[in-house]
């Protein structure tokens, strides 16, 4: 196999594609970067673009549903929180109303007794000592 360089501004080597024919490949060792940046993209290149998108698109969707899903969640949270704090309020009230309730009962049977013991229609009779 033939090699050779050539030295110029680039460096470039050949290499015999075919020794029958006598015909050389340039490959150019020179940095091909600002050449490659204005090289429009390949089909590939856009194909993985395009993929790589629909990736992150398909990303982005799911992570705003998800979002929506934590919203939704933390809201429903939120409002039964918001109830239990109503329940708890109101077996509070209902307590104190029990209890006012229950002294008010006892205030009226006290009231009741003190009534039927002052009487005469509720006095226990003697029948015996009636008699004699």
């Amino acid at each position: 196999m033939h090699v050779s360089r050539t030295l110029r501004k680039e460096s470039k080597m050949e290499l015999p594609l075919d020794e029958e024919d006598g015909t050389f490949t340039n490959i150019s060792l020179a940095d091909d970067s600002e050449h490659l940046s204005r090289l429009p993209p390949s089909k590939v290149e856009r194909g993985h673009a395009t993929m790589m998108n629909a990736d992150m698109d398909a990303v982005e969707a799911e992570n705003q549903v998800e979002l929506e899903e934590k919203t939704r969640l933390i809201n429903q949270v939120l409002e039964l929180q918001h109830t239990l704090e109503d329940l708890s309020a109101r077996v509070d009230a209902v307590k104190e109303e029990n209890l006012k309730l229950k002294s008010e009962n006892q205030v009226l049977g006290q009231y009741i007794e003190n009534l039927m013991s002052a009487s005469s229609v509720f006095q226990t009779t003697d029948t015996k000592s009636k008699r004699k």
